[in-house]
């Protein structure tokens, strides 16, 4: 779940608190910043350990550089297909679905969403698992709500990040992707907080967790509209909802493409 997604009911609740911060383009004043920036998330609701988690955060570089030189979604369709793998991926996901047939129909029938989606999204996002990020998931998002590119659509998610450190679904260990993205199918932090499940019943929700992620991301696409039993495909009713995982066309085309084919 790359940057693309939105988090409006968020943005809205947090916009005031937050504003009182001051963004920059350069790693200068990221200390005083975190000071401001503290007193906000407390307002918001971040207690003890996700504000202590805050004043360790450090300025992340290579989030940055990330952030510049974003080019796979400028691709066209074929050449996006080919960089990500997609003929891989249907192949791997068919026979997942097979091995797991009864997981991904409870899915369906909770949620109402397919499971050629689902393990398109988990295919597209970390190649089924094999690798979530390299990158320390606070300080990346901390930094990237510091930036003053996209300062105002990332504070929900950091305040999300610090709540999660509350909650202790995450620590200052924790690894994610460039942007913060956590777990099996990459969720930014406030979505993890407003859209995670239990999927395996333990009594706790871990995006690191196979099942809990792709509950977590099959109930995000439910609450943000999809309709069960409905098409995908372009011009179909839930095609806009695949818009609401990643905003960018061809990633969009691209899951309605391998769901379609690895469901077939």
């Amino acid at each position: 779940m790359r940057l693309f997604l939105t988090s409006l009911i968020l943005s809205a609740a947090l916009a005031a608190p937050v504003a009182a911060a001051s963004c920059s383009n350069t790693s200068s004043g990221f200390d005083n910043w975190k000071a401001d920036f503290s007193r906000a998330a407390k307002k918001a609701g971040v207690k003890k350990r996700g504000l202590q988690a805050l004043a360790a955060t450090t300025y992340s570089r290579g989030t940055i550089a990330a952030d510049r030189n974003q080019k796979s979604f400028k691709y066209s369709l074929d050449k996006f297909m080919k960089i990500r793998g997609v003929p891989t991926i249907i192949s791997q996901g068919r026979k997942r679905k097979a091995s797991n047939a009864n997981f991904y129909a409870s899915l369906e029938k909770r949620y109402g969403v397919p499971a050629g989606v689902i393990i398109a999204i988990h295919g597209m996002e970390t190649g089924f698992g094999r690798f979530m990020g390299d990158t320390q998931v606070v300080s990346a998002i901390v930094t990237l709500t510091f930036d003053c590119r996209r300062s105002a659509f990332f504070q929900p998610h950091a305040i999300g990040a610090l709540k999660l450190v509350d909650q202790g679904s995450v620590t200052m260990g924790t690894k994610g992707a460039k942007h913060g993205e956590l777990g099996h199918t990459q969720f930014l932090p406030g979505n993890a907080m407003n859209y995670g499940v239990d999927g395996n019943g333990d009594g706790r929700v871990d995006f690191y967790n196979q099942a809990d992620a792709l509950a977590s991301t099959a109930n995000f696409l439910r609450a943000k509209g999809w309709k069960p039993g409905k098409g995908y495909q372009e011009g179909q009713p839930n095609y806009r909802v695949l818009k609401e995982w990643n905003a960018a066309t061809v990633y969009q085309q691209s899951l309605a493409i391998m769901g379609r084919k690895i469901d077939g």
